[in-house]
């Protein structure tokens, strides 16, 4: 039997919201989809038994980091990443792009080279070029691999924009060799420009003429506000390609992501879950709750009360709250599990609502509530 090729099929349509299912050889990802961060190899906190249970169909892991630790040789030696964690789902790698915002005092940029990292952990030189970011992509086994680029912080200065979308074509283009021809994985292009609609269409448009498997929109969530995130999504979003994935890097809250898929994008991927869960906030049906705060000090009531995973239905606010006081581990596990599975069934009924074509109901009642 012929192992499955990668593609995206788009099902259907709702004004501008897109239903859809992209195919890979370890699983089909229903879209619109969110992807748990692992950026180490694991979704902190969580089990991956009950990663799976979530319905998470897709996580996503960093090369930056991966790199570093474990190493590519100890991926290698267990055939990637998925055996290595036991996710045999599939996952897409970022490509240290923003490692080089985040990182920037400890890296210099060469657009011939590539990023030039003094080493967070001990100091030693690393060189990460597109080439090399898709060499260590491969040792990670990844299905979805994105092209490194250079994501510019927050900024309005249009040469410091410019120069970077001119690197980030030139290191697309070279990742895009350096990925070869291999239908059963895909390669992501990555759209910069800030706030800029017409650099944000030049970049677009340059990487169209490359080929790209799917696109990103890379360069947001990094200080803006959420209505000049919605803004630029709107302005390049219908643009890209209608036959592949769409898909927003580092975003976000409930409220973001269905602010991104009414203008049409697939897919999502963000820390917000667990970092959340890790600090005791919530993600319910009713909104963010700070379960901190101690009115819920003796509230005998569940986060979700249908929510049987890990009998999470089981643990009263009031549990939790003291979990939290006390410092207990087991308080951000819980948290992070139900936020999870509270960001998948929020997807589940986005899709839902998609296909029933009620998304401006649901749009309607929701976009505002996690503000």
């Amino acid at each position: 039997m012929k192992k499955k090729e990668f593609s995206f099929n788009l099902i259907s349509k709702f004004k501008k919201a897109r239903l859809g299912k992209i195919i890979t050889p370890r699983g089909n990802i229903d879209t619109p989809a969110f992807m748990p961060v692992g950026t180490l190899g694991t979704v902190k906190g969580i089990f991956v038994e009950d990663l799976n249970k979530t319905g998470s169909q897709i996580i996503l892991g960093n090369t930056y980091h991966l790199m570093l630790r474990p190493s590519t040789n100890i991926l290698e030696k267990f055939g990637g990443l998925h055996s290595f964690m036991n996710w045999h789902k599939p996952i897409l790698t970022d490509s240290g792009g923003f490692q080089i915002m985040s990182l920037s005092k400890l890296n210099k940029i060469d657009r011939n080279i590539g990023a030039t990292f003094k080493s967070h952990i001990d100091g030693k030189k690393i060189i990460l070029s597109p080439e090399k970011s898709i060499k260590i992509q491969k040792s990670i086994n990844s299905d979805i691999l994105m092209v490194l680029d250079e994501c510019p912080k927050m900024t309005d200065n249009r040469d410091i924009l410019n120069k970077a979308i001119d690197t980030s074509t030139n290191w697309a283009k070279r990742s895009k060799v350096e990925f070869g021809n291999n239908r059963k994985k895909a390669l992501f292009g990555i759209v910069q420009g800030g706030l800029y609609e017409d650099l944000r269409i030049e970049s677009l448009q340059k990487l169209i003429e490359i080929n790209f498997d799917g696109y990103a929109i890379g360069g947001l969530a990094v200080g803006e506000t959420q209505s000049e995130m919605f803004e630029t999504v709107k302005n390049i979003a219908y643009r890209m390609p209608e036959d592949k994935p769409r898909y927003l890097m580092g975003v976000g809250t409930p409220s973001d992501i269905l602010g991104a898929v009414n203008e049409g994008v697939d897919m999502f991927d963000c820390v917000m879950p667990t970092r959340s869960g890790r600090t005791g906030l919530a993600f319910t049906w009713k909104g963010k709750i700070n379960l901190k705060n101690a009115v819920y000090k003796n509230d005998n009531t569940p986060l979700d009360e249908k929510c049987t995973l890990r009998n999470l239905n089981k643990y009263s606010k009031s549990y939790l709250n003291h979990l939290i006081r006390t410092n207990e581990l087991l308080a951000s596990m819980l948290i992070s599990l139900h936020n999870v599975y509270f960001y998948q069934e929020f997807m589940y009924e986005i899709r839902k609502s998609i296909k029933s074509r009620t998304f401006t109901k649901f749009y309607n009642k929701y976009i505002k509530l996690f503000n």
